[in-house]
């Protein structure tokens, strides 16, 4: 296999770099080739670089979102080849070029040194790359892998990815950070898999020469310092390199002798669009959500009945929710055990009715105040014997009006009384550029889903009609208003 063609999954190095004899302003003659720098592409020989490739330790305590890539059969510690961050709770993002690499992949979650114990360990079971990815040095070079469980990343400590509504991250000039778990010396030696960041300037594209294809400034963006002196090295393919709190890019690939520039997949463009599209509704909205399971229940006068409470937690994570109710049948009672619950906990709800209560239909609401926000769920009631009416169909939006910041996720609650057999919710907007997701997409009766509003990509105003259609057909809207800052 030609240098070209080592491709995998890569962690970024983030490495201060001494001058070594034969180093400093030893430019090689000609044009080099390009190189993935991944745990299978090899070092250069002949005092390229020193022998110690230091770095600034770093920890997954302050970078949450950052991730080991492995494959079955690496060489180095736990088959360590390729860094990447997480973008959803089991989502990853990497690099295309990382699939390639042989042996069955998975992630390692949580440690600042791979060789340490514990940690979280999932298996890749999908890997979506680009569909114009060919070769990083042609460019999109990015993709998204699903993993067979939930990655363990604190509230609010997923990877906030850069879309064509990030522009200017990528202008010469500015200084962007990477991450990773890549090698630290040449033979690979010290088997170091401890996790690194590394500082450098964003430079011209036109100074990056030296190599045959060229860095294209609409996909790439080329960091770092001609002679090498810090650089991506192999194990850091497909590493988060973070502009302004955003991973703006992703490593590439470098000339083949590594003394030379970092080139990374550019991000802040139609790249970080396809990544939004990956992530879809998996991330956790702004807000807590409740919902009644089941959301129908039926009783007899003067007899109870019970229904669950879930909930899941927001960005203020397992935040303390105090439960009531209201809607309830003259002389009912609601007991909820017990009354406060954490974000992502379940309570029992229990409702008692008394002996001359009413026979009929009842729409009951749940609601829970959290620390910042306050959610609802719908409870379909039926006290008597008979099924309950169906009743109108209507469908409410809580909060009936968000607002974010261009190209972020907008999150609320939708919920549909009345109508008959299974609700679907769908919603629409001009100058939304995708269509709003709910979660799930169908409830019963009184049910309640999260709503999740990708926020265009230029501020002002925009309405967005939600509406809920019924097993029988009919259907009911209403309108959200989304100010994008």
């Amino acid at each position: 296999m030609s240098r070209k063609r080592i491709l995998g999954v890569v962690a970024l190095t983030l490495a201060a770099l001494a001058p070594a004899a034969g180093l400093a302003g030893a430019e090689p003659a000609g044009t080099l080739r390009a190189i993935s720098p991944t745990d299978a592409a090899p070092m250069p020989t002949g005092g390229v670089h020193g022998q110690s490739i230091g770095g600034s330790p770093a920890s997954v305590k302050d970078y949450p979102y950052v991730i080991a890539a492995l494959r079955e059969g690496g060489s180095r510690p736990k088959g360590q080849s390729c860094s990447g961050s997480v973008i959803a709770p089991r989502k990853v993002l990497v690099a295309a070029h990382c699939k390639e690499l042989a042996g069955e992949k998975s992630v390692l979650y949580g440690l600042d040194d791979l060789k340490s114990a514990g940690g979280t360990q999932l298996k890749a079971v999908d890997y979506k790359t680009h569909p114009k990815f060919t070769q990083p040095w042609y460019g999109y070079d990015v993709a998204v892998i699903t993993v067979d469980g939930d990655i363990p990343v604190p509230p609010g400590g997923y990877a906030k990815v850069a879309t064509s509504a990030d522009t200017g991250l990528e202008t010469p000039g500015k200084d962007g950070f990477s991450l990773g778990y890549g090698k630290k010396d040449i033979n690979d030696s010290t088997q170091d898999v401890t996790l690194h960041k590394l500082t450098l300037p964003i430079v011209n594209a036109s100074q990056c020469t030296g190599v045959e294809n060229g860095v294209d400034p609409k996909t790439m963006i080329c960091a770092g310092y001609s002679d090498g002196r810090k650089t991506i090295l192999p194990g850091d393919s497909g590493g988060p390199f973070v502009v302004n709190g955003k991973v703006t890019g992703l490593a590439s690939w470098s000339r083949s002798d590594f003394r030379w520039y970092s080139v990374y997949s550019r991000l802040n463009n139609d790249m970080g669009d396809w990544v939004a599209e990956q992530i879809g509704g998996e991330q956790p909205g702004d807000a807590f959500t409740l919902a009644a399971s089941p959301s129908s229940v039926k009783v007899l006068p003067g007899k109870y009945v019970s229904a669950s409470v879930t909930s899941k937690p927001g960005k203020n994570g397992a935040e303390d929710i105090t439960l009531s109710a209201a809607g309830l049948p003259e002389g009912a009672k609601a007991t909820f055990q017990p009354a406060t619950i954490k974000a992502g906990e379940v309570a029992k709800l229990t409702i008692e009715t008394a002996a001359g209560t009413p026979e009929k239909a009842y729409q009951v609401t749940i609601s829970g105040k959290g620390t910042t926000d306050t959610a609802t769920a719908g409870l379909s009631l039926t006290v008597g014997a008979g099924e309950p009416p169906a009743g109108d169909l209507k469908v409410t939006v809580n909060p009936s009006s968000g607002s974010g910041r261009v190209g972020t996720l907008v999150s609320a609650t939708v919920t549909a009384p009345g109508g008959t057999g299974s609700i679907t919710f769908s919603a629409s907007g001009a100058g939304l550029p995708l269509s709003p997701m709910f979660w799930p997409q169908s409830v019963s009766s009184g049910g309640s889903s999260t709503m999740q509003v990708f926020a265009p990509y230029s501020a002002g105003t925009y309405p967005v009609t939600v509406t809920a259609k019924d097993g029988g057909g009919k259907t009911a809207t209403t309108t959200y208003t989304l100010t994008v800052q």
